[in-house]
């Protein structure tokens, strides 16, 4: 479906705005006060669970940042027309904790993380999943594509022009474990109108 507005209704952008800003504030806090935000495994095990969350905030460098707010400001005039207040925060917060979670238990060498692109790549997953609901058929496109790009990652490796722009290696885990975050709520809502259905 071509697109020829931007979704600029409260329940489309009040969410991802809000996470812009969040984003902007983390990036610009002194790296003392980030320190107790950045997912850290060894501390996670010392019992700093927040991180799960937290460590999607922050950033490495400022193109780093750049890259992941445009991702989010991009995604939004995709899918935006499908957001709601209650479902992106949902969608959010699921990406965020599935990845963080994968990552601890499947990716132990990975110490430590940060930013936004693993949650990114569960929320393209979600939109495009939203498309295909919607009867769009460009939402099996995004969908394949996007997992293409994953599975591509997984073999080949991430690319090193983005490596040398974020200075630091791209977490090509982050990104499958995001996408997997991403399934989740869309699994969820089928699972209930199945439920709803088979009651009636």
């Amino acid at each position: 479906m071509l697109k020829l507005s931007l979704p600029f209704n409260s329940q489309a952008f009040t969410i991802p705005l809000s996470i812009f800003v969040v984003a902007v504030i983390v990036y610009l806090l002194p790296d003392g006060i980030t320190e107790y935000l950045i997912y850290d495994r060894n501390k996670i095990i010392d019992g700093d669970y927040w991180r799960f969350v937290t460590g999607h905030f922050a950033h490495t460098n400022f193109n780093h940042l750049l890259l992941n707010l445009a991702g989010l400001t991009m995604l939004w005039a995709l899918h935006g027309d499908h957001y709601t207040n209650k479902t992106y925060s949902e969608s959010f917060l699921l990406s965020a904790v599935v990845c963080s979670i994968g990552i601890f238990y499947f990716v132990p060498d990975m110490t430590r993380y940060v930013g936004l692109s693993g949650v990114l790549h569960g929320i393209f997953v979600w939109g495009a999943i939203c498309d295909i609901q919607k009867g769009w058929k460009s939402g099996y496109l995004l969908l394949i594509g996007v997992w293409g790009k994953i599975i591509y990652e997984q073999v080949f490796g991430a690319s090193a022009d983005v490596e040398a722009l974020i200075n630091a290696s791209v977490a090509i885990d982050a990104h499958l474990w995001g996408a997997i975050g991403g399934l989740i709520l869309p699994i969820i809502l089928f699972i209930k109108k199945l439920t709803n259905n088979t009651a009636t």
